[in-house]
């Protein structure tokens, strides 16, 4: 239900007697100055609220401040530790570097072995070949020996 303007006309003319009647049947000049000092009372606590809210928002730009200061002290002291690890990588990446070189140490000590076995292969092959020559010549040897010795035992 909307009001008309005649409504709210009527509200206007009769508030201020209407009023007057809530506050005990006091006359309404009585009433106007309660009602202007409860304005400067209100006026009073809301300066009061207004300052509490002030230093309020001071404290809290000052631990925003100091969390700005603790959290850059953190950030700095993450990035040191970051430069410790890095450094520590560092030493790992030379230490497996190191380690790379000595297993290319080994690699080549390795060739050299098998280089020595290829070379003692060699050796054991001609040296078979040396030993079938020489079981050849020992069993044409004997072979002649043995048919000198049954020619001459049937020359004699």
């Amino acid at each position: 239900m909307a009001l008309t303007e005649e409504d709210i006309t009527f509200i206007k003319a009769h508030m201020g007697d209407w009023l007057a009647e809530q506050s005990l049947a006091r006359p309404p000049a009585v009433y106007e100055i309660e009602l202007r000092e409860r304005m400067v009372r209100v006026e009073e606590e809301l300066k009061h609220q207004r300052e509490l809210m002030r230093e309020g928002f001071a404290q809290m730009d000052k631990r925003f401040t100091l969390a700005e200061k603790r959290h850059e002290e953190l950030r700095e002291d993450m990035l040191a530790r970051f430069e410790q690890v890095d450094r520590r990588f560092d030493q790992v990446d030379k230490r497996f570097e190191q380690v790379d070189k000595h297993f290319d140490q080994v690699d080549k000590r390795f060739e050299q072995v098998d280089k020595r076995f290829e070379q003692v292969d060699d050796r054991f092959d001609e040296m078979l070949r040396r030993h079938d020559r020489h079981f050849l010549w020992l069993i044409g040897f004997i072979t002649t020996v043995g048919g000198l010795v049954i020619a001459a035992g049937k020359f004699l």
